[in-house]
C-alpha cells in the first residue's frame, strides 16, 4: 500500500509540474522566424535556451513567418491561439513600414491581434518599433504612437524595441554593424544573443502573468 501511494504521489507530482509549464507563442515576421540563420541560432531557440537556463518552466512555440505584416500576423492569431498556449508575443510592423502602409491600418490589425488574446484570456508582450524619417513627421508620430497606446489599452506588457538590446553604447549605429547580417536588417547568431538578453526579462514577465496564481 505505502509503494502504491508513493507512485501515486510522482504521477501527481509530475502531473502538476507539467501543468506548471507555460507555453508562449511568439508570434512575429522574419526576426522571429530566425531568416537567413541555422535553426538553433534563430530567435524562439535561443529564448527558450535563455528560459531553460533559467529555470522558466516554459515553452517557447514559433509563430513567425518570414514578410509577415501585421494583416498576416492578425489573419493567423486565431489559429495560432489553441488552448494550449497561455502567453503570446507579438512583434509585427517591421513589414508594413518598409512598405509604407498607413499605421491606422497597422493599429487595426494589431487590435484584432490583441483583442483575440483578450477574448482566450492570454497575455501579450506587445514589441514596438519606431519608423525612420523617411516617410515624414505624420507618419512617424502614427507609427511610433500605435504601440505604447495599445499595450495600454489592452494592458500588454510592452517592450519598446526587438533591438533594445542590441543598443550601441555611446550610441554608434557602427557597432551594430557585427551584430548584424550582411543585409543589415536582420541580426546574426551575436545580435539575436544579445535581442534575447534583451527581451528575456520581459518575457519572463510575461511568464508569470501567465500563471493561474498570478496577481
Amino acid at each position: 500500500m505505502n509503494k502504491m501511494l508513493m507512485c501515486l504521489a510522482l504521477v501527481v507530482t509530475a502531473g502538476l509540474a507539467r501543468a506548471e509549464t507555460v507555453t508562449v507563442a511568439a508570434l512575429g515576421d522574419s526576426l522571429t522566424q530566425g531568416y537567413g540563420l541555422v535553426p538553433d541560432d534563430g530567435f524562439v531557440p535561443q529564448l527558450q535556451d535563455w528560459l531553460d537556463e533559467r529555470d522558466a518552466q516554459a515553452v517557447v512555440l514559433n509563430a513567425g513567418v518570414s514578410g509577415d505584416t501585421t494583416a498576416g500576423g492578425a489573419a493567423r492569431a486565431a489559429w495560432t491561439l489553441t488552448p494550449e498556449v497561455d502567453a503570446m508575443i507579438v512583434a509585427l510592423g517591421g513589414n508594413d513600414m518598409l512598405r509604407g502602409i498607413d499605421p491606422e491600418v497597422s493599429r487595426a490589425n494589431l487590435t484584432r491581434i490583441l483583442q483575440a488574446a483578450r477574448d482566450a484570456e492570454v497575455p501579450v508582450l506587445l514589441i514596438g518599433m519606431e519608423a525612420p524619417g523617411n516617410y515624414g513627421a505624420d507618419y512617424k508620430q502614427r507609427f511610433d504612437a500605435m504601440y505604447p497606446d495599445l499595450a495600454a489599452r489592452f494592458d500588454a506588457l510592452y517592450l519598446d524595441s526587438f533591438f533594445a538590446g542590441m543598443a550601441p553604447s555611446g550610441g554608434d549605429p557602427a557597432a551594430l554593424m557585427p551584430l548584424m547580417q550582411a543585409d543589415g536588417i536582420h541580426p546574426n547568431a551575436q545580435g539575436v544573443m544579445r535581442v534575447v538578453e534583451g527581451i528575456g526579462p520581459h518575457v519572463l514577465r510575461l511568464i508569470q502573468r501567465a500563471r493561474p496564481d498570478a496577481s
